[in-house]
């Protein structure tokens, strides 16, 4: 997940960041995970090749005891904005933005949850930024539940950009590459196996010119999304969490949910098991084709789309009674769900990549999972028909 920053369809077919890539999710991203380390560079000349080889000296994140006011630095001499301190830059409405939804989304869970209270923990970073880490564990109604924030300046060396950024793969130079990227990612796990899961993240992400070439434009993105994996499927249920999603998008551009809905299918694919992790939602990635004031607010009004897709469909389904066998089958879900994350999501293998917080980074996976040998559920049954939605996935409006 986790990545709470970084998250993609290319990869986890999710990431930012370790929210989750982050996260930097994002991707699911996967919570994500925004690499908390700085690189000091040394440089080595190999006596056999004369190759230059560019080691990076990581810096832990280090705890602090109360919640900054921002994360931002004083000043950023090299962003396009100016001061990146100044409330109205795109850095700083997007952190103010992340935060609230963090604060939003964590109220509204301890209030379905009715005992279990967020642990948090707030870290900097040497190198610039931080962030602030939230996690409900063995509630009444959530067996564990993530909602991260990063806020990270530093420097990546190429193949952290790669893994970041994939379509740029063919144009990077050796050498690292300075970074801003900021996110929020969160990852819901609750008891009840009629209750589903859902992952959300949503980042902003900019690239300096790499150190050796001086003058080449900052490049900038958005990512992010929401998606739904239950264990068992009730219809009501999928097409109100899929509605909110399209009123969000249609808000913006009509052609946005056709497109991120299936963008989000492809993304969270496991391939080795030839399924979706779950029955979808949306996502994006990379979006830097619209106007910037655009993006900014679609991704406000998609994060705030959060509680209202998700929070109706737990208070009807938390005390649902349930079986030793109906437990079982959504511990093998959770399986595939931690298959999807450590093997393919973007922002987790971007957060592994960077030395990020392993906490922010992992904090994506449930509690508890199975795995059974060779399981194969009865064709017709109620676990059939959730499998069968993962491997072929549907339009659920119409």
């Amino acid at each position: 997940m986790l990545p709470s920053i970084l998250c993609s369809p290319s990869s986890s077919s999710t990431s930012l960041f370790p929210f989750n890539y982050f996260t930097l999710y994002s991707p699911s991203s996967s919570l994500t995970n925004l690499p908390s380390l700085t690189y000091k560079t040394t440089i080595k000349k190999s006596t056999h090749n004369h190759s230059t080889r560019v080691q990076a000296m990581i810096e832990k994140e280090t705890p602090v005891t109360q919640r900054p006011y921002t994360f931002l630095r004083e000043s950023d001499e090299g962003g396009a904005e100016g001061s990146s301190s100044n409330a109205n830059s795109v850095r700083a409405r997007f952190e103010k933005m992340i935060r609230e939804v963090q604060d939003s989304v964590c109220t509204a869970l301890e209030e379905v949850d009715g005992g279990g209270k967020f642990k948090e923990d707030v870290w900097s970073r040497p190198g610039g930024g931080g962030g602030i880490s939230r996690v409900l564990q063995d509630g009444n109604v959530f067996e564990k539940a993530g909602v991260n924030v990063s806020v990270v300046y530093g420097v990546m060396p190429p193949e952290a950009y790669r893994a970041a950024r994939p379509v740029d793969n063919g144009n990077v130079k050796p050498g690292p590459i300075p970074f801003f990227a900021a996110g929020v990612s969160s990852v819901l796990h609750p008891k009840n196996p009629f209750a589903p899961t859902v992952h959300f993240n949503y980042r902003y992400f900019e690239t300096d010119a790499p150190n050796d070439a001086p003058g080449a434009p900052r490049q900038w993105w958005f990512g992010g999304g929401t998606d739904l994996t239950p264990a068992y499927i009730f219809e009501e249920d999928v097409k109100h969490f899929h509605s909110v999603q399209k009123g969000a998008c249609d808000k913006f551009d009509a052609s946005f949910y056709p497109r991120f809905k299936k963008w989000c299918d492809d993304y969270f694919y496991i391939k080795h098991r030839g399924e979706r992790r779950g029955l979808g939602g949306i996502f994006f990635d990379d979006l830097n084709d619209y106007d910037q004031e655009m993006l900014l607010s679609f991704s406000t009004e998609c994060a705030n789309s959060v509680i209202p897709a998700y929070i109706p469909i737990v208070e009807k389904r938390k005390d649902t009674p349930f079986t030793d066998e109906h437990k079982a089958w959504q511990q093998l879900r959770r399986g595939r769900y931690v298959e999807f994350n450590l093997v393919y999501d973007r922002g987790t293998t971007f957060g592994l990549k960077t030395g990020g917080r392993i906490e922010s980074i992992l904090v994506s996976l449930p509690l508890t999972a199975r795995w059974e040998y060779d399981h194969q559920p009865v064709e017709g049954s109620e676990e059939w028909k959730l499998l069968d939605a993962c491997i072929n996935p549907k339009e659920w409006l119409h």
